[in-house]
């Protein structure tokens, strides 16, 4: 079985103040129309999932986020994809003042509940900014069962 876990505030008090004051930083940050890019601070990344019959396949767009800053991990049946988007560290203030600032750094999460997974054959890779996670299906066979009629 597979369930996308969804994406709420609600579920973590921690998340939704972080949030709120990324919010603010943000928003004071913004010289011109610092409303207007409210919403890309809850952005996420956007995902594909196919089930491919003895396998699932999860395309996630991480375009800009390099390999090492990507956690996958698959506990009891969740896999959760961590992305990191790091600032360049090497700006300095004498290189100037920022006019407008769109890129911001983040830390986006996605989890889904994915059962009958066999463990020990996922694989993962990104290519091109699409990362593509492979989830092979336990391979039990349905025994077939007549039940009597008495």
């Amino acid at each position: 079985m597979f369930g996308m876990v969804p994406f709420g505030l609600r579920n973590n008090a921690s998340k939704r103040k972080e949030s709120l004051e990324r919010i603010m930083d943000y928003m004071f940050e913004q010289p011109l129309g610092p409303l207007s890019k409210v919403s890309s601070v809850f952005s996420s990344f956007k995902v594909d999932v196919k089930d491919c019959g003895g396998s699932y396949e999860i395309l996630a767009e991480l375009p800009g986020i390099n390999r090492e800053d990507i956690v996958l991990d698959y506990d009891k049946n969740y896999l959760s994809i961590t992305a990191n988007r790091n600032e360049d560290q090497d700006v300095q203030e004498e290189d100037g003042k920022y006019i407008c600032r769109e890129r911001h750094t983040s830390k986006m999460e996605r989890s889904f509940y994915i059962d009958d997974v066999d463990e020990s054959k996922i694989k993962a890779e990104l290519k091109e900014g699409i990362l593509k996670v492979v989830l092979p299906k336990n391979s039990v066979e349905e025994i077939k069962k007549t039940i009597p009629i008495e």
